[in-house]
Formats: C-alpha cells, structure tokens, sequence
C-alpha cells in the first residue's frame, strides 16, 4: 500500500517516544478486533506493528479458541436460526461468529456496515432476508463500495425496510431516495429536495416479489428527470452510477471507517477529507481505506487511544475472548440477550440512523447492567451449565504470581490495556477482598471489579 507521507495518514512506526508496547497492541485489538487473549497480545507484542496489522487484515489474527471446524458449525447454527425463522437463533448464530471467526475485523466490518445500512428486522420481520443482509457485508464489507453498495441497496430487507415495494410511477416514494443520499451516499447538505423527489422517480420499478429484487418496467417513470445536475431517463442503476462518483460518497464513507476505527475527535476535517480523496482517486476502495487507517499515525497517535467508548457488543466479545472463557464458553443465546438489554439488539437498529454510539452508550442505568454482566460472565451464569471462571488458572497459565498485587496487574492490563495507579490498584484490591475467604472468589471478585469499572468502559 503506498500512503502519501505528507499526509494526516502517514504509516506509523514505533518511536523511543511513540513504542509499540502492550497498550498498543491491545489498542489495535479492541478497536479492529473486538480483544485478544493474552497469548495474542504477547505474540504481536514480540512480533512488531507490521505483521499484527497484517494478520488482521488477512483474517488470520486470533489464535487462540477458534473451534475445529468453525466454518462449517457457523453453517450450521446460521441455517438451523433461517430454517426455523428465529430472530433469536439468529442474534446468537452472530455472536458466535464475532466470539470465534477466525477473522475478528470480517466481524467488525459487518457490524459496522450494519449500523450504515441500518436494517431492523422489527419490521423486515424475515430472518431469512436479514441472514442474507448480513452476509453481504461480510463477503464485500472490504471490497470496494461500488461493489457493495448495488447488493445491499438491491437486496430486499432493504428495500422492504423503505417501503420500496410500494414505489410506482403515478405514486413514488421518497424513502429509499432519502436514506439512499442523506445516510448511505452522500450526507446531509449534497442535495436539495428536489434531488430527493427526482431520484425516487428513477427508482420507480424496483421491487420484492417472493422474497426477490424484481425490476418492472411497466412501474417504471421514464421521463427525463434532473438528479444533481444529471438529466435524463435516469433509472435506478444510473442513479447509483452519479452516487458513487460523487465525490461527497467518498467524504462519507471515510466518515464512516472513521466512525469505525477512531475515537472521539481524534480525526480533523483535513485528515478526514485527505482520507476522501484517497478512496475517491482509488474508486472507493473500502479495503485500501481501512488499512491506511490501521497502519497510521493518526490510529496509533496518543490522541486516539483509550479515547472510544465500547459499544456492548464490543465491551461483552472483548471480555469473553479475553479471559479465554471458551472451554466451555458462555450461551450465545444468554450473551445476545445480555447485549440488546444493554441497548445493541443485533438485526434491531433503533432507526434509519442506526446506534448513535459514543458517550450515548453510557449512563447510570448501563453501568449497572455492564456490571451485572461482568459478575454473570465471572460466575459462570452464562453457561450452561453454570461454570465458575478460575480466573487464578487463567494467572498461573500465564506465570503470573498468586499474590494479589501481581493479579491485579496483569488483569488491569488484560481487560483494560494498562496498569493504573496505585489508589486504583488497591480500590480494586479492596473490593475483591471485601467478604471474600478463598483465593479463586478473591479472583474473580478482581475481574468483576476491574470490568465494572469505568475504565474497563473504554478502549
């Protein structure tokens, strides 16, 4: 990948000031791989940025828990969740995927475009539509956005989502048009309303029938209309063909990988428009974007660490991989239930705009649920049947000394990416011990502490 070096997204390299050291690369887990376990974050710590950043790009980063035959259980519990029309199956054949695929930004990827082309099933109320849906962004989710624009805009749980089966000639409806510039293309403020009402006239004959993109001719408006100063019989597929080269398509998707892959205003316009015209020259190259955002300065930078707060589903994926709890591992069924009551239902976006994410995630009420969940992963109310984490095993494997202060220390810096100070250490040190008479409650009562916390929060 060639990355100008005078730009915003300069390749980062380690520095006596800058080191590739455990906070980084538990930085570069959690933000593009939901989080390691510890034997992950020692190899890439030995292994330097470059060949970390590569494997998970390749989609071959986790090393640690990743079930025999993954590919073809996925199958399985994906078709049995479709066969048996299931949204909660289906919730659940997704965290599976995001606890175990091999391939953890695949994961990231898809749920990031899931939140773009927010689809809720709430009203699609089609498992097998949504099933497809998401399959979609995993299978272009880094390809180039022409590529993956045509297949969701055109596969039915959208267009059922917008009421696009109802868009006729004498009749056209503007939703699809709408969301089609203002959320999925260009952004607010690149188009007038009559933008709006000319592009849904192009994309008068498109429907669903049985389940099916259908084009009808007969519904189809055919006369000349003026679409960002485009004019002509525009029909559907010209009108995604002026999108996509448009140059505010590429703003807004660089927004988007940002929104992804950065915290909270650690992205300047500049950076931001530099990124743009990268993807535009490069004809929306999805896969070039987000490594040059992996590999940069600006993801690297000390602005832009410990700065994001986690989403539920990440918070609950990264803890689960982190204390390796996959032998037995935890209900999918029970962690898909505990994520959507903390505000992230998968295939359940509130709205067209999707999760707002950010400091939204948090409040009184989440904390107390993020906390309630950390305890039910810790004692083991998530499995079935019900299994106590040993968190001291978990120490031991790794040579960690029995004494509290050394425990302390590395699940600070396995759950959080850091140590902390002292005051925070014996804060920590003082819950765990509180009404506890056995090393192994001692320990867990330290995770649950340590997860509970507003530092475990952010990443």
């Amino acid at each position: 990948m060639n990355v100008d070096p005078d730009t915003n997204w300069q390749r980062w390299q380690p520095t006596a000031d800058e080191p590739w050291d455990l906070r980084r690369v538990w930085h570069l887990w959690r933000r593009a791989g939901f989080g390691a376990t510890w034997g992950e974050l020692q190899r890439d710590l030995w292994d330097g940025v470059d060949a970390s950043v590569d494997r998970m790009l390749t989609g071959e980063s986790r090393s640690d828990g990743i079930p025999d035959g993954f590919d073809e259980m996925a199958d399985v519990i994906g078709g049995a969740a479709v066969a048996a029309r299931h949204p909660e199956r289906l919730k659940a054949w997704w965290l599976y995927r995001m606890l175990f695929s091999p391939d953890p930004l695949g994961e990231r990827l898809a749920l990031m475009w899931h939140n773009h082309f927010a689809t809720s099933n709430a009203k699609v109320d089609d498992v097998v539509l949504m099933h497809q849906q998401n399959e979609i962004f995993r299978a272009h989710g880094r390809s180039t956005f022409d590529e993956l624009l045509p297949r969701v805009v055109k596969h039915p749980a959208l267009l059922v989502w917008l009421d696009a089966e109802a868009n006729r000639k004498d009749h056209p409806n503007e939703n699809l048009a709408r969301e089609l510039m203002e959320l999925f293309t260009l952004g607010v403020g690149n188009y007038s309303e009559s933008d709006i009402k000319e592009a849904a006239r192009a994309l008068t004959g498109w429907t669903v029938v049985n389940g099916q993109f259908r084009e009808f001719s007969q519904y189809h408006d055919e006369g000349t209309k003026t679409i960002l100063g485009h004019m002509g019989n525009t029909a559907g597929d010209d009108l995604l063909d002026i999108l996509l080269s448009h140059p505010a398509t590429a703003r807004r998707i660089a927004w988007r990988i940002c929104d992804a892959f950065m915290g909270e205003d650690a992205v300047s316009a500049v950076a931001l428009d530099e990124l743009a015209e990268g993807l535009h020259n490069r004809g929306l190259d999805l896969g070039w974007a987000i490594e040059t955002v992996l590999r940069s300065r600006a993801f690297f930078a000390e602005a832009n660490i410990g700065n994001r707060v986690l989403g539920p589903i990440e918070f609950t994926i990264g803890a689960v991989r982190a204390l390796e709890l996959s032998d037995p591992p935890p209900s999918t069924f029970l962690l898909a239930e505990q994520v959507s009551r903390l505000g992230q239902a998968p295939f359940y976006p509130p709205n067209v705009f999707g999760w707002d994410g950010g400091r939204t995630w948090i409040n009184a009420r989440s904390l107390v649920g993020r906390g309630n969940l950390a305890v039910a992963l810790v004692e083991g109310r998530l499995r079935s049947p019900e299994h106590p984490f040993d968190a001291l095993d978990l120490a031991r494997r790794h040579k960690v000394p029995d004494n509290l202060e050394a425990l302390c220390g590395f699940f600070l810096q396995l759950l959080t990416g850091a140590g902390a100070d002292a005051q925070f250490a014996d804060s920590i040190i003082a819950v765990a011990t509180a009404e506890a008479d056995a090393d192994d409650r001692v320990a867990r009562r330290m995770v649950s502490a340590i997860l509970g916390s507003p530092r475990a929060q952010i990443g």
